[in-house]
């Protein structure tokens, strides 16, 4: 036994241009008729796929991508979804919940319990970085070679000789 199945999308607009309002569009802004079909085989095609095919269809109308995206996140997050399922999806793309973001801040206060007397100890970098950054293109041989030089020229001018 053979199954086979087609999913279709269409969309039929016409517009027509009012003359006699003023609302600063010209006529050329508009298409008078627009028919769009998308068809897929829908035989064996998963949940993901048919919400990747309506959102190419939802583009297609005008849709913005960032409203296609909240759409999708407000079919799970809405009063109406079970707070179980929720969480499941929250899981399966590691994302948190408002209302458990104040354990996971205790959480990760204990975790960083451990280190906080260490954090006297670190020296901070210098803050004006600047002076410092024309020397980063040097090795520390080619750097210590300068200072030998520097210091040889200071020894000669000591002398007399520079």
């Amino acid at each position: 036994m053979t199954y086979e199945a087609t999913v279709q999308f269409k969309f039929d607009a016409t517009y027509t241009y009012n003359y006699n309002c003023s609302t600063g569009y010209d006529a050329d802004n508009f298409i008078p008729e627009e028919h769009y079909l998308i068809t897929a085989p829908a035989a064996d095609l998963s949940a993901k796929q048919y919400f990747k095919l309506f959102e190419k269809f939802m583009l297609c109308v005008g849709m913005s991508p960032s409203s296609i995206r909240s759409g999708a996140m407000s079919l799970v997050f809405n009063d109406m979804v079970n707070e179980e399922d929720q969480r499941k999806v929250c899981k399966e793309y590691e994302l948190t919940m408002d209302e458990d973001l104040h354990g996971k801040y205790q959480e990760w206060k204990k975790l960083d319990a451990p280190f906080e007397h260490h954090k006297e100890n670190v020296v901070s970098e210098p803050k004006d970085l600047g002076r410092y950054q024309r020397f980063a293109v040097y090795s520390d041989d080619q750097l210590n070679e300068m200072l030998d030089a520097y210091d040889r020229l200071q020894i000669d001018s000591a002398d007399g000789v520079a």
